[in-house]
């Protein structure tokens, strides 16, 4: 018997399955392929065909059948659902430019103290309640017709098993959850003019739905026993499928965006939380997490490989490289690059939380080499997040493991380099699944396959190599993140000019 897990990305979903030993039977990843021409959207249909499909081909692989599939996704893109329970639109991603106006009227009406307090969240247009409040001003007619509201993974869940329900991480990013109650605030929501009865129910992570549809499951060649369970946010089932889930722990996942995962005690001190725009998170075990998050991680490599390094890109693929793999063997990491990047290219996350912020490349010289601004753009991702542990710790947050997952754990020098300049040891595991392992972590506790999380991780989390820092290397690191923290204001000082002029 064996355990999947599916894990809901922005631009691809995977699933993996594992049996009740450990052992990998077998992974499974598509990249949509048409996805809808604006980047900020996404098809809520067109990604379940993509979820049957690495559903079915990974169970097909793995030659077993399934006991539990957990499901995990991205956060915030809400998918509104007609009287059919079909989607009646495409989803608006975080970073869709829509709903600052009715974000603004939030603010205006409750206050940031009271959302803060019932959400957990400081209150942004990143977050489902405002951009559903911007589809309903402008799609009145289409509202009417609206059955039901969904996030992606509990989308997923009531596809496979017709049953409704979110679990509170996922419900949390739709900024109308009180993180206290555990319930959906109707004051919050009759204000936005939701109907809160279109929400499915909160349920604590990793809480069984029910089992598979006998149809899908038939359809799919699943076994019709399969229990499908309600993981978690995805950057969440990440610390767990890590084994980050005590305090004083943390995951650092490297994917598009670079977001570290702290686990928080029941007794913290919210507001300067709040003031970073630090999310406070239920978790396990009455516990919180939140998240300290660049909003370009590998996002900034992948810019790097299609504009400035294509073509070398393009000659590696065809020798059969990968092109980082290529670019990290020239990057010598013995020294800092030299350059300042603040990797603001899609906006800033925590602490500033600052959508119109803008990257830079500061010390540019003619003796620049394309791979020292490889080199920096790691680095100023990194500093990034070494302002974001400096401001947790501000707020009585200590961190003293990081725990690697993402693809971004797969590059030795980046790990490395994070060691170095974050002073702390970083734990590769040496896989970049963590996502799923997570759910299938939870879903096997689910399930009572395992008593607990922490004999799940006996058997699922492997340690493959700890980083540890240089403290020399630190050292000089440290000059440069001294410089590193005057960027923003500097930044941010010339685009106000430019706006003025």
């Amino acid at each position: 018997m064996a355990i999947a897990g599916i894990d809901i990305g922005t631009t691809g979903c995977k699933c993996t399955v594992y049996d009740q030993k450990g052992q990998l039977l077998s992974e499974v990843y598509k990249e949509y392929c048409s996805a809808p021409s604006n980047e900020h959207l996404l098809d809520a249909l067109l990604i379940w065909q993509y979820t049957k499909s690495v559903l079915q081909e990974a169970a097909k692989q793995a030659n077993e059948p399934l006991d539990a599939i957990g499901v995990t996704s991205f956060g915030e893109a809400a998918i509104w659902l007609d009287q059919q329970m079909v989607p009646m639109a495409p989803s608006m991603l975080y970073t869709a430019p829509y709903g600052k106006e009715q974000c603004d009227r939030l603010i205006r009406h409750f206050g940031r103290q009271y959302l803060n307090q019932s959400t957990g969240l400081a209150p942004t247009p990143m977050y489902s309640l405002a951009k559903l409040m911007y589809f309903a001003e402008h799609n009145p007619e289409l509202v009417k017709e609206a059955r039901a509201i969904c996030l992606f993974a509990d989308f997923i869940v009531y596809m496979l098993s017709g049953v409704r329900q979110i679990d509170y991480s996922l419900a949390s990013r739709t900024m109308a959850l009180d993180i206290d109650s555990l319930e959906w605030n109707h004051e919050i929501l009759t204000f936005a003019g939701i109907d809160p009865n279109l929400f499915p129910i909160p349920v604590p992570i990793g809480t069984i739905a029910g089992k598979i549809l006998s149809s899908l499951a038939e359809e799919l060649g699943i076994h019709p026993e399969a229990m499908i369970v309600s993981g978690c946010h995805d950057q969440i089932a990440a610390a767990i499928g890590t084994g980050a889930y005590q305090p004083g722990m943390a995951v650092d996942g490297t994917g598009t965006v670079e977001c570290i995962t702290p686990v928080l005690g029941q007794e913290i001190v919210k507001e300067p939380l709040y003031k970073g725009g630090y999310a406070i998170v239920p978790f396990l075990n009455s516990r919180y997490v939140t998240y300290a998050y660049s909003l370009t991680g590998g996002a900034l490599l992948k810019w790097y490989r299609d504009n400035l390094a294509y073509c070398e890109a393009y000659e590696a693929r065809k020798q059969g490289d990968n092109p980082y793999e290529v670019f990290n063997s020239e990057v010598d990491i013995s020294k800092p690059s030299g350059l300042l990047v603040l990797p603001h290219f899609s906006g800033a996350g925590t602490p500033y939380t600052d959508p119109e912020s803008r990257g830079a490349i500061f010390g540019l010289t003619i003796e620049t080499t394309s791979r020292e601004i490889y080199q920096a753009l790691m680095e100023g991702v990194t500093f990034e997040m070494a302002l974001n542990l400096e401001r947790l710790s501000e707020a009585g947050i200590e961190i003293h493991t990081l725990r690697a997952t993402g693809g971004g754990a797969l590059s030795h020098i980046w790990l490395q380099m994070k060691a170095d300049i974050l002073n702390r040891p970083i734990i590769s595991l040496g896989a970049a699944q963590s996502g799923t392992l997570g759910c299938i972590m939870l879903a096997g506790v689910a399930c009572g396959i395992y008593s607990s999380l922490e004999e799940a991780e006996s058997v699922y989390v492997k340690v493959r190599h700890t980083y540890t820092p240089d403290s020399g290397k630190h050292e000089h690191y440290k000059k440069w993140y001294y410089k590193y923290k005057k960027c923003y204001e500097a930044v941010k000082s010339v685009m106000t000019v430019d706006q003025e002029v």
